[in-house]
């Protein structure tokens, strides 16, 4: 314990970057004692492919961003330092990580059937699970970050899905979301597209929405069919 204890000192003096480190192998530590070091470190790897998907997407789009952050059972996430000066671009930055996400989990679902292995499938089915869960389009989710080019207003369209999530299977996750929810719905409700702010925030053209609008819709689509597939898988 104690040279573990001078190992994570070590990682905290590189800053941003050891403080990422801490958090991942802390957030390993804790997977592996409950479900095995296999699946922690399949997870914890499909967290940072999610993550990394956000990083690059902002650095691409000239924000300044930190390295993401992990903690047990709520996940991780990367800082914007800056937030983005028109929706497309947090489309675009939200969107990245479900996409590389799920690119992530379908290589551990292949796996997983050509060797037979239950824990990739496992690992692959967490991923699929957790980005499409991530999807449900509510603010602060990537879901609702990605809608947001339609309108504030679909994000009362996510509300009632996460009542429902709640209600089939209670968890502290799922109050800290609907808690975090309730500024961007008062922003919703108080949405005015004539106001001149919210028109040079959310005015796109009609195409990227309906791209993103396709690509958001074909993804959450996927997602639901590969969750219900693998569930299956590792259920028989």
């Amino acid at each position: 314990m104690i040279k573990l204890a001078i190992g994570l000192f070590k990682f905290a003096k590189l800053g941003k970057i050891g403080i990422t480190l801490i958090s991942m192998i802390v957030s390993l530590a804790v997977y592996a004692m409950l479900f095995g070091w296999r699946y922690a470190a399949g997870f914890i790897a499909l967290l940072f492919l999610h993550e990394a998907g956000h990083y690059v997407a902002a650095q691409q789009r000239g924000l300044n961003v930190g390295p993401p952050t992990f903690i047990p059972f709520v996940g991780a996430w990367i800082e914007l330092k800056e937030q983005p000066v028109d929706v497309e671009t947090e489309a675009y930055v939200a969107m990245a990580g479900p996409l590389v996400g799920t690119l992530g989990a379908c290589v551990f679902y292949f796996i997983g059937c050509e060797t037979g292995d239950r824990t990739m499938l496992a690992i692959a089915y967490s991923g699929f699970f957790l980005n499409f869960f991530n999807l449900i389009p509510i603010s602060p989710l990537d879901g609702g970050r990605i809608t947001a080019i339609l309108s504030p207003r679909v994000w009362f369209a996510g509300l009632p899905i996460l009542v429902a999530a709640f209600v089939y299977r209670p968890s502290a996750l799922l109050v800290m979301i609907g808690v975090a929810a309730i500024p961007a719905l008062k922003q919703a409700w108080n949405y005015d597209a004539s106001d001149p702010e919210h028109a040079r925030y959310y005015g796109v053209s009609v195409q990227k929405k309906l791209e993103y609008g396709a690509l958001y819709l074909g993804l959450v689509a996927y997602l639901a069919i590969m969750t219900h597939e693998v569930h299956g898988m590792i259920g028989e």
